[in-house]
């Protein structure tokens, strides 16, 4: 009865599949994935079918690329060039697997395991209380008809600082920022969200947001996605960065929860043009 933690699939479905099968995947195991199911890779299509048909087994959060998928289905914006979704809306179950979709969480909480999840990890000014009723809170505009009207206002980056008095939009484009765009914050606790770069490449007024005092109490461990540059590496002990960047070449990765050890595969073209 394992918990199996999977970084950004992207698409990669076949490296999916094999990690699965590395790590023992059983019919008694809970599958964890920190979201950005689809784009880069050439199967998200595959990718969507899987998870939607192992749900029982599955705890997801949705990520940024999730939800530009379901910006582009709502007519809001259009797929970029690297995006390889068009298989999706050109599937005879689209409909079913985006409005699926899109009333996924934006977090995961296991009181038990004391573990939380969310794409691009928990805002330094959350509290767990806060962090949770904020993703309740997108899920459930998202889940709703009213779903378009978000996500043609998704799009920005401001505000980039918490408040308890943000209202309507503004609101929710903070919570779906720092839960699925985050990586870098000011000393403030304030989002930047132009610099990429790998924390010792970073500008010295920046900090991960995982470096920064946390009100998440401190026996409770995060797991995260979206920043495939740190490379799993460079956090504190109980947080833990998934995304190994398997859609650029590089490796999909699991983390068995209950003993913390380390699967991975690596893209399977890359390791084609090695041999």
């Amino acid at each position: 009865m394992a918990n199996l933690l999977i970084g950004d699939i992207h698409g990669c479905y076949d490296e999916f599949m094999r990690l699965l099968e590395k790590a023992g995947f059983s019919s008694s195991d809970t599958v964890w994935l920190t979201g950005d199911l689809v784009a880069r890779g050439p199967k998200s299509l595959e990718v969507l079918r899987f998870v939607k048909a192992n749900q029982q087994q599955i705890r997801l959060v949705l990520g940024n690329h999730d939800l530009h998928l379901l910006a582009i289905y709502a007519g809001v914006t259009s797929a970029n060039k690297k995006d390889h979704v068009k298989q999706i809306f050109k599937a005879p179950d689209c409909d079913e697997l985006i409005n699926w979709l899109r009333k996924q969480p934006l977090l995961q909480l296991d009181e038990k395991l004391k573990l939380v999840m969310a794409h691009a990890g928990i805002s330094p000014q959350w509290d767990l209380d806060t962090a949770v009723k904020c993703a309740h809170d997108l899920n459930a505009v998202l889940s709703s008809d009213a779903y378009p009207l978000f996500l043609d206002k998704m799009y920005g980056n401001f505000p980039d600082y918490w408040s308890d008095d943000l209202q309507g939009f503004d609101r929710l484009r903070y919570i779906s920022n720092a839960l699925t765009r985050m990586r870098y914050c000011y000393e403030d606790g304030r989002l930047d969200f132009y610099c990429k770069d790998s924390p010792d490449q970073a500008p010295s007024k920046l900090k991960p947001w995982f470096m920064l005092p946390r009100k998440i109490p401190e026996d409770y461990s995060i797991a995260f996605g979206h920043w495939a540059a740190l490379n799993g590496k460079g956090t504190p002990d109980n947080i833990y960065a998934l995304d190994t960047g398997c859609c650029w070449g590089e490796k999909l990765t699991c983390l068995r929860f209950e003993d913390k050890k380390y699967f991975k595969k690596r893209n399977i073209e890359a390791k084609q043009n090695k041999s």
